[in-house]
């Protein structure tokens, strides 16, 4: 069964117009073309999709269920031409967890002054891919190796590691803790997406470990004091949490912030976004 979008967008026109003569103007085709399309389009479906009268046309009961599924599918090939042709025009940057951390603000905001003929939207999926592999950006904010078969990308800054506690735990009133003392207490991963990983120890001193699947219930399971959680320094500034402190762990390896893409694809505006973040992360932050 061979329905064709022309079919479609023919219906509708009808419908719309209310005549045959006034759908052919809107689509610019003859009346007798508006005719055959709409006769294809029934003996293809094999069922009658519109009732004319001396006074107007009308859609039948099987016409109007058409119909309707007629619009949504029109409007979604819209959207679906208009994503494929702007690419210059439009740029989404995925992340899993914290965006930019606290470079995120003045990414906008120096993005719309130095790119303003370029929509820049941010996209939170919760993925290892910051929602690349689904399809919902054209680029991505990652704090872990991405599969180099796939994509691309290029290391933008470094950021140190944190140890997220209880707002009551003993160790909040500490200015910083170290790897060793971490492995004596439960520590909290989110096994999706996060950048704790149990391989942070030898394997000798390794923590016991809970799991999450998103940021938001990681914070939830740190506030009860149950367990703690290490992390980004960008988790610290996107997301406060009543009840939940951050301290450095002062001997643990930095994490890289790598902007990724598809590497048989490449986004044209990944080389400015790339340039960009990585003059945000050399810059000093302000006191």
């Amino acid at each position: 069964m061979d329905v064709e979008l022309r079919q479609l967008r023919c219906l509708v026109a009808i419908v719309d117009a209310g005549t045959f003569t006034d759908a052919a103007i809107d689509l610019g085709v003859s009346q007798a073309a508006v005719s055959r399309t709409l006769a294809a389009l029934e003996t293809t479906l094999g069922v009658r999709l519109l009732r004319r009268t001396s006074r107007e046309v009308a859609p039948t009961a099987a016409g109007a269920r058409v119909l309707a599924r007629a619009r949504r599918i029109l409007a979604d090939t819209d959207d679906l031409v208009r994503e494929a042709t702007t690419g210059h025009t439009q740029l989404r940057i995925g992340y899993a967890w914290s965006a930019m951390g606290r470079h995120t603000l003045q990414f906008q905001r120096r993005w719309a002054r130095l790119f303003p003929e370029t929509e820049l939207q941010l996209v939170r999926t919760n993925s290892a891919t910051g929602g690349l592999a689904e399809g919902a950006c054209d680029i991505a904010v990652v704090r872990t190796e991405p599969d180099r078969r796939r994509f691309d990308g290029v290391i933008v800054g470094l950021e140190r590691r944190h140890l997220a506690i209880a707002a009551d735990d003993p160790w909040a009133r500490r200015r910083f803790v170290r790897m060793a003392e971490i492995s004596d207490r439960t520590v909290v991963i989110d096994r999706r997406s996060g950048t704790t990983t149990p391989d942070l120890w030898p394997p000798e001193k390794r923590p016991a470990v809970e799991y999450t699947h998103d940021v938001d219930d990681w914070l939830t399971v740190i506030a009860t004091g149950r367990c703690v959680g290490i992390t980004a320094e960008s988790t610290v500034t996107q997301y406060p949490r009543p009840g939940v402190v951050f301290r450095p762990v002062r001997d643990a390896a930095p994490i890289p912030v790598r902007l990724i893409w598809w590497r048989d694809d490449p986004h044209p505006l990944a080389a400015k976004a790339t340039g960009l973040l990585t003059e945000l992360y050399g810059t000093p932050e302000r006191p």
